[in-house]
This record gives structure tokens, sequence and C-alpha cells, in this order.
């Protein structure tokens, strides 16, 4: 791993032009800014095509032979396939509106990281081979053959694009760079390219059912070490079921949740609150993951992964799901799932059987936003809470992107956020909600051999906190993401250090009171509660 320069270095961003156009700039893969090639065997594990060790540094990527025929044909079957791949091959008149918007070009300075130029690493093959005016003018029409160094160039910046959309959101065409970019991804699987970071989670899912290959006894074993946590903290004794038939709603969340802290913290808010509630509820060591890895290789890929979920749902006979923090597990649910997978036809429209709410938004998914599901709670009156538990925290809102942007949800946690924290302050305006900035190691990038790209891609978010950390004594970022728990902890360390991170429901569990709670003295990290303090500083 190469070593991290210091922020004062990495700050220090040239955004100069290159001497030479872009189509005669070879690319450099630089060390810290990729993640390490796949394993053959995660590869083989799901069938995956040309599975072999290769490395990114290496001048031979041990191709097959007919490589170029392999991407031809690929970019034909998605052609046809896909009409907005067609539609944003054409349209684009590379106006510049994205240019400045991508977090890892204000990051890198590195022109290939604009939205624009990026795609124009593929459309500038497509017209070669696929239009007229490529085929007769070249260069001239932006046009330029398909070579190994293009391919090498394709698999740099592919992989150095998290598909968060902040582009989008300014294009006046409303070209979605992330199809682009999955697209992109999707051809270079055909080769075998595929980053570990991305393969290995995939293979454990599809093997396991989860992205961290988690057996059914270590999901119930983590989960046991959390009840013990929440029983010293509240004084209560959980009991959650697991795979039980029959049960009114099945809840998922991503792996993260199970696994490491911050995520623990969320994980444990989610069974404080259930339990409060008395919900009618089942946990899965199956389907043992909202998110999906698969999404970051191939649609048929995501798709297979999905499937579980719901498949999950019919063999337990739950009546709809609940899901847990996440990012892009929403934006497969809300924009793809029922093209894929759909329609769930066999599960009810979700009712929450607390508030009697009917979640017409998910009539077709089936499937409810804990965020959602919570801020319905507290408008309903439904919730005991004591935001002045969370009064050691100066709390900031990172949207996730996928959450934000992929499902237009931009409400929902700030309304329960203001009724379980007192201190709320927002970041600058053009660097939230839908404009929201990305965490920069999101869609399988969030390694530890690329930590110079994280960095850089997690500047401009990492600034726009350090601006309400410094203004307005923030010392805690929140966000429902699983990805963004895992990734914005280093982030925050390095640019902005004394600011943590943790999900919605740590917030809303150190807020919530439970039916015969004993007195808390922490909040669920084991720090003492304002209240206690109080108390210890008054006694002596």
């Amino acid at each position: 791993m190469a070593k991290l320069p210091k922020p004062e270095e990495l700050s220090k961003i040239d955004y100069s032009l290159p001497e030479t156009g872009w189509m005669d700039t070879p690319v450099v893969i630089k060390e810290g800014m990729f993640c390490h090639g796949s394993k053959p065997k995660s590869l083989e594990i799901v069938g995956f095509p040309n599975p072999r060790d290769w490395r990114p540094m290496d001048a031979d990527w041990k191709l097959p032979e007919n490589w170029k025929q392999i991407l031809l044909e690929g970019i034909a079957e998605r052609l046809e396939k896909y009409r907005s791949f067609r539609l944003f091959m054409d349209i684009c008149v590379r106006c510049g509106a994205c240019a400045d918007k991508c977090h890892f070009f204000i990051g890198t300075g590195d022109p290939k990281n604009m939205p624009v130029l990026r795609a124009e690493l593929i459309r500038s093959v497509y017209r070669r081979e696929f239009t007229v005016a490529g085929k007769i003018l070249g260069k001239m029409a932006g046009a330029r053959e398909l070579t190994l160094d293009v391919l090498k160039e394709w698999w740099y910046y592919f992989f150095q694009c998290t598909e968060c959309r902040r582009c989008s959101v300014f294009c006046p065409y409303g070209i979605d760079q992330a199809e682009i970019t999955m697209i992109g991804r999707e051809l270079l699987n055909l080769l075998g390219l595929n980053i570990e970071w991305i393969a290995g989670p995939v293979s454990n899912c599809y093997m396991k059912g989860n992205h961290l290959g988690l057996e059914p006894h270590t999901i119930v074993g983590n989960l046991e070490y959390m009840l013990d946590d929440i029983e010293t903290v509240t004084g209560k004794r959980i009991k959650p079921t697991f795979n039980r038939k029959g049960a009114e709603i099945l809840f998922v969340t991503p792996s993260g949740d199970l696994f490491a802290d911050p995520g623990t913290y969320t994980a444990m808010g989610y069974l404080m609150l259930f339990e409060e509630l008395g919900l009618d509820y089942t946990w899965s060591t199956y389907a043992s993951e909202g998110g999906n890895f698969g999404f970051f290789t191939s649609n048929e890929m995501a798709k297979r992964l999905n499937s579980k979920i719901y498949a999950e749902a019919k063999r337990l006979g739950v009546k709809w799901i609940l899901g847990g923090e996440c990012g892009h597990m929403w934006r497969v649910l809300s924009q793809y799932m029922d093209t894929w997978n759909g329609p769930a036809d066999f599960l009810e429209v979700p009712k929450s059987p607390i508030t009697g709410t009917v979640f017409e938004n998910a009539k077709s998914m089936k499937m409810v936003h804990v965020a959602e599901f919570t801020a319905d709670l507290i408008k309903n009156n439904k919730l005991k809470l004591d935001p002045k538990r969370n009064d050691h925290l100066t709390v900031t809102w990172h949207d996730s992107c996928n959450v934000a942007r992929g499902m237009g949800m931009l409400e929902e946690p700030r309304y329960v956020l203001r009724n379980v924290v007192n201190n709320f302050v927002e970041m600058p305006e053009d660097t939230i909600r839908e404009k929201t900035f990305c965490c920069g190691s999101g869609t399988g990038l969030n390694a530890s051999e690329d930590m110079d790209l994280r960095m850089k891609g997690g500047y401009p978010r990492a600034n726009a906190v350090k601006y309400v950390a410094d203004h307005h004594g923030v010392n805690m970022l929140g966000n429902v993401c699983a990805i963004d728990r895992a990734s914005l902890k280093a982030l925050m360390d390095y640019w902005v250090p004394g600011v943590g991170v943790c999900g919605l429901h740590e917030l809303v569990a150190n807020a919530l009171i439970m039916t015969g709670e004993k007195e808390r003295t922490t909040d669920l990290r084991g720090e003492p509660l304002p209240s206690a303090s109080a108390k210890e500083e008054k006694a002596s």
C-alpha cells in the first residue's frame, strides 16, 4: 500500500490543463489510486468470465486473445438492450455543466475525472465503431480505436467513479453518468477485470447471503454481543427471533451493521426500537444482506442478489419487509427491483402495525426504509424520547447519495434527527440534499490499498464537515448508509480529526426511553450521558 501523504500535501490540487489533448495523454496507473484485481476464485464462484490472477501495475493483464471482439460485441449487445445507453452516447453536447461537480475531479484535478470526459472514454470508441461519422472522420468526430491503452484507461477511471449521480443533477440533458459507469464496469467484467473489493463480497453474498461471508451462527453470535451491551446500558434483555416463519415483518439490513463499529451501534438502535414497539418481526441469517455489490458488476448479478431477499420473504411467509440504513440497497430497490424481480405480489402493501399508516410509496417493492418507519412513529407520538441524552453531540447530516438522489429521501431523516438531538447544524447548502457530496468510497472502493484515491474523493465532503466543525463545534456526522459509516470514519480521522460518525438509529436509541429501563448513565458507546456527568459533578 502506498504511503498516504499528509493532509496539507494532499490538499494541494493541480487544476492546470495537460500539455496534450486528452486522447493523446496516456493513462498513468498510480499506486494508492486503485484497488487490487479480483481473485480467480471470487469470479469462478458466480460464473463470471475469464477468471485469472492479474495485477493492475503489470504490463501484461493476461487478457483473452479476442478481448477486443468481446468488448465490441458487449457494447453492441448493451446498445440493443438499454435505450438509455445509446441515448447517453448520442446526446451529450459537452457543455461542461458537470465538469466541476464530481468529487473525484475536485479532489484530484485530473480532467479525466470530469464526468463528461470520463464518459468520452467509452463514447469515443462508440463513435468509432457504431457511428458513420466516427468511421469516416475518426478523431475529427471524437472517435478513436479501442486499444490496450484505452482499455486500461477505462479500468482506471471507471473505478474512480462512485456512481453517486451528483453530476446528473446538473446535466441539462439528464445524462446519468452512473449508468455509463455501470455499463463500463459490465464490459470490463466480461474480461475478468473486476476488483476484489467487489468480486469478493459478491461471491460471499451469493454463497453465504451477505457480503462479509458471515455464517448463520456468527450473525446470531454478533447480535448476542450487542444484546449484552444493550442490557448493560438499559437493564433490559432483548430476545430477537431468527428465521421465524409467520412473522409479520422481515427485517433486512446491511451486514456491515452486524460486524463493525460504528454500524453495530446502529444495529443496537434497531433492536431497542423494535423491542420497545413490540414489533412482530424476524431477522434472517440467510438473506442477511441489504446491500448489493452485484450492482457494481452487472445488472444481471445485481438481479440475482436482489432476488434472495424476496425469496426469503416468501419462504418465511411474512407480510412485508422493513429495511435498515443502507445506501445503494435503496437505489436498487427503488429504481430497479420491480423490473428485475417484481412485482412482489405475494407480499402486502406495507402498513405500520403501530400507527396504521399505509406506505403507498412502497406499493411496488413492499419494503419500507427504517428512517421513514421511525419518522412515522414520531409523527404519531408513539415514542418517548429524551433528546437531552444526545446533548454531548453537535450533529451534522450527510445525505447518503443513493438514499437522497436515488429515492428522494431528504426530509424523513432530518425529521427524526430534530426529534432526537437538540444540537443539529446543516452543512453549506450546495453540499447537502440532492447536491450532497459523496463519501468518496462507494461502489466497492472502500479498500485499504486505494486510500489516496479515497481521501481525495472524500475531500469535498470533508471540507464541508470541517466548515461546520470550525464554525459550530460539530463533533458528529450522521448518515443512513453502511458504506458511509465504514468509510467516513477514516475520512474524518484524516481531514477533520475529532468528528465521529454514526447512524441515525444510534441517536434514536440514545434518546429512546424504554419501558422498564434502568436509569441510563451512558450512551450506546459507553460514553457518559450529559445528565450523568452533571450529577457526578454536583455530587463532588
